[in-house]
């Protein structure tokens, strides 16, 4: 049951309560009338009982109302002032409450009805109207606390996702930049290489030489685009530490070596070579690894791992597995790490899983299929 449906129900449970008082309440008066129901305190009863189900009009005319019909007429109406005084201190009217209860009190010793809220016992009154001002601020304090916690639930709720959002924000860049390097270093060979060929255009048929001055032209255009692109996706961070470019499509083995050299033990079944893959697949298995080693080296720091590469074809795997640890990391996870590999993987049309693996190990998988030719496009 949600919290709307909990509420509506708490409506009507409130609405079946306040006619049930308010039924007591004009039984009692005509049993200390006659048996008579058509009177005042009937009428003023069915009074009470409407304001108290209007909660929207003034917090104050329902308490009014049932502290003069109870200082009037006495016990009769004394459920409706109950319910009255536990709305109050509820809404944290409390002093309010108080002072109805005791101008009712009062009233009953000035006006002598015949059914008194002192009577029978001296006290009986006064120890329920205090419990329901008492129960009452329990109750409003319990609601409010819960309502906090709900607000406070919410509230982190949002928060994650704004950092699940950011996380992938950061990913995409990271990828466009990795893309801007790989596509920047074979554009670059090409305008070389048609450079090259162009200042020896002596023998060459003119429409060739023509075809490599457009390369060229097209290669330096494309390099021009590529740092545009890059430029506004980058961060306003990114641009004032602009330091040496990342090396271009880093060996998944760099990653494993600097494991080892730090202690951690690992070993590897790499099948397939890297060029079997596109570029963005290669980038995306040097992410996968690195995370993976980095997660098992917070968490369990002495536990063996092994990585296992498949460049494929039909598909790019990559499967990091590790063995439950004897002593347990330090490092708090943040868990968005994940987030962002899951969004790279997903971006080239690929699946994730990373979760228990059995006997407390842990495990990463993911699977990226290469592109059809029709996804790549006819051959030159």
């Amino acid at each position: 049951m949600n919290r709307e449906q909990s509420h509506r129900w708490g409506a009507y449970g409130r609405r079946g309560l306040v006619a049930l008082l308010t039924l007591t309440a004009v039984h009692n008066g005509a049993s200390t009338a006659g048996g008579q129901y058509l009177t005042l305190r009937s009428a003023v009863a069915v009074v009470c009982g409407a304001l108290l189900l209007l909660r929207g009009s003034h917090w104050l005319l329902a308490p009014v109302a049932a502290t003069a019909a109870a200082g009037v007429w006495g016990w009769p109406m004394l459920p409706l002032l109950l319910l009255a005084l536990f709305d109050l201190a509820a809404d944290r009217h409390t002093p309010a409450a108080v002072a109805c209860a005791t101008t009712a009190l009062v009233g009953n010793v000035l006006l002598h009805p015949a059914a008194s809220l002192w009577r029978p016992q001296q006290y009986g009154s006064s120890l329920f109207l205090l419990l329901a001002v008492v129960g009452g601020s329990w109750m409003g304090n319990r609601r409010r606390l819960v309502q906090a916690l709900h607000a406070q639930v919410e509230h982190l709720r949002i928060e994650r996702e704004l950092r699940e959002q950011a996380a992938r924000s950061a990913e995409r860049s990271a990828i466009a930049a990795e893309m801007h390097d790989v596509l920047a270093h074979r554009l670059s060979l090409i305008a070389l290489h048609t450079g090259v060929l162009a200042t020896r255009k002596e023998g060459l048929p003119a429409p060739v030489v023509e075809r490599l001055a457009l390369l060229r032209t097209a290669s330096t255009d494309a390099l021009t685009d590529l740092r545009d692109v890059l430029g506004a996706l980058r961060t306003t961070d990114d641009r004032a530490h602009t330091g040496a470019p990342t090396p271009v499509l880093r060996d998944v083995q760099e990653v494993i070596d600097q494991a080892r050299d730090a202690g951690q033990r690992v070993d590897t079944t790499i099948d397939g070579a890297p060029d079997q893959a596109p570029a963005a697949h290669r980038l995306a298995v040097f992410r996968l690894v690195q995370e993976a080693l980095t997660n098992a080296r917070k968490h369990a720091p002495d536990a063996a791992v092994h990585v296992r590469v498949d460049y494929g074809p039909p598909a790019t795997l990559v499967e990091v597995t590790n063995t439950a640890a004897a002593r347990t990391g330090q490092a708090v996870p943040s868990g968005f790490g994940l987030v962002g590999l899951r969004e790279r993987v997903e971006a080239l049309g690929g699946r994730l899983h990373a979760g228990p693996g059995g006997a407390g190990a842990w495990r990463l998988a993911a699977r990226i299929p290469h592109p059809t030719p029709r996804q790549i496009g006819p051959s030159a």
